[in-house]
């Protein structure tokens, strides 16, 4: 049995944070709170290996009035995506796969597939590779993002039902033709599911078995997982039952259920202090308390550019920045609207939840939020405070 040793707490002073910035970080957060357009939010910043901001406020469930705590539980979507993708990267550690292996040879689904183009149905120059779903240039799409034929023919089959097991769901997509040749646009997608289908087919155990077997119990990741027990339900954040800028709210995912997918891509629960050890992880290059996950040089190797200029495809990917497997990651230090070091990886998920890793500066933060039409506000505005508060 690992022993879990806390992650060490330290004044911001003492890790370079100016605490009078660090402050006004919080209470940004709070005059948001206060407005009304923000819930409630968890933030964490860690630096050299410890935790110098970790704090909750407003309201974990606004219909209740319940107070947010920091071990509230929150849908982290789309942070999902990096923790299937080091569970790739486990298996092709082992020698179980190659990132240059067609999906195909897995997923037997996807052989022959065909590519939607404005003449018809063409077939694909290349198969995609498992480098292509980790990087999302397998020829994928979400059918969120737009209203192409493809796209529209993902609400049609209603792709992102969690009724259908990991195997089931990765029939039905295989069967819907790619939006692009693989291999020539970077576009975010359903591809990091079919990874999550992948690690199933590969280690012959379900991916939440897996998941659980090899990172969150090595880890210590107690709260996370594809639904919320019901012991611990009373701990879980909510987003407003009515968006406090007048639009449509998103119907958020239901953790009080257990899915029949376990959804690589999105389907995740969990806390920020479950999250910030799996971040303190690839900070310390894959190994927290004497487990190792991964070597050192595979995280490197995840956390590099992947695209080399490849073109992308929507607004997603800022400019200045390349996706590596599993993240976006910083190749220059301006172009983008926001500040980082060159190296800095990231992402989010879609009702809120946002994380960075600086190794540059040996810094990690995360803003945990159930706030789904604000989210492209608080991401920015979160990054800009803790960089203030640097010295």
């Amino acid at each position: 049995m690992t022993t879990h040793t806390a992650l060490p707490h330290a004044r911001p002073d003492d890790v370079g944070l100016c605490p009078e910035r660090t402050q006004r970080l919080m209470d940004v957060l709070q005059r948001e709170v206060a407005s009304g357009r923000l819930p409630g939010a968890v933030a964490m910043v860690a630096r050299r290996g410890q935790i110098a901001l970790f704090e909750a406020i407003g309201q974990q469930d606004p219909a209740a009035g319940t107070p947010m705590k920091t071990d509230s539980i929150f849908r982290i979507y789309s942070m999902t995506k990096p923790v299937v993708s080091v569970a790739v990267m486990m298996l092709v550690e082992r020698g179980q796969l190659l990132l240059s292996d067609p999906v195909s040879r897995w997923l037997p689904e996807y052989k022959n597939q065909q590519v939607a183009t404005a003449q018809g149905l063409e077939p694909t120059r290349q198969e995609a590779t498992v480098q292509d779903l980790l990087r999302h240039t397998a020829g994928l799409t979400y059918e969120f993002l737009g209203t192409s034929p493809v796209q529209q023919q993902y609400g049609q089959v209603k792709i992102a039902s969690r009724e259908r097991t990991n195997a089931e769901f990765s029939q039905t997509l295989a069967a819907m033709p790619l939006q692009f040749q693989p291999g020539t646009v970077w576009a975010y997608s359903r591809a990091t599911d079919v990874l999550g289908r992948l690690v199933e087919v590969v280690s012959g155990q379900s991916l939440g078995a897996f998941l659980q077997a090899e990172i969150f119990g090595p880890l210590g990741m107690v709260d996370t997982g594809f639904a919320v027990p019901p012991e611990q339900q009373h701990r879980i954040a909510e987003p407003f039952a009515h968006d406090p800028d007048g639009g449509v709210p998103m119907k958020v995912l239901e953790p009080r259920q257990v899915p029949a997918m376990e959804g690589g891509g999105g389907g995740l629960m969990s806390t920020a202090m479950d999250y910030s050890r799996f971040l303190q992880c690839l900070r310390n290059r894959g190994e927290l308390d004497g487990v190792r996950l991964l070597g050192p040089h595979t995280v490197d190797y995840m956390t590099a550019d992947h695209l080399g200029g490849m073109p992308s495809d929507g607004t997603l990917l800022p400019p200045g920045h390349g996706f590596g497997l599993g993240f976006a990651v910083r190749t220059q230090l301006g172009l983008s609207p926001v500040p980082g070091s060159v190296g800095l990886y990231y992402w989010g998920g879609i009702a809120g939840t946002t994380f960075f890793v600086d190794p540059a500066l040996d810094m990690y933060a995360m803003l945990m939020i159930q706030a789904p039409n604000q989210r492209d506000y608080y991401r920015p505005l979160f990054r800009d405070l803790v960089y203030a508060a640097l010295l």
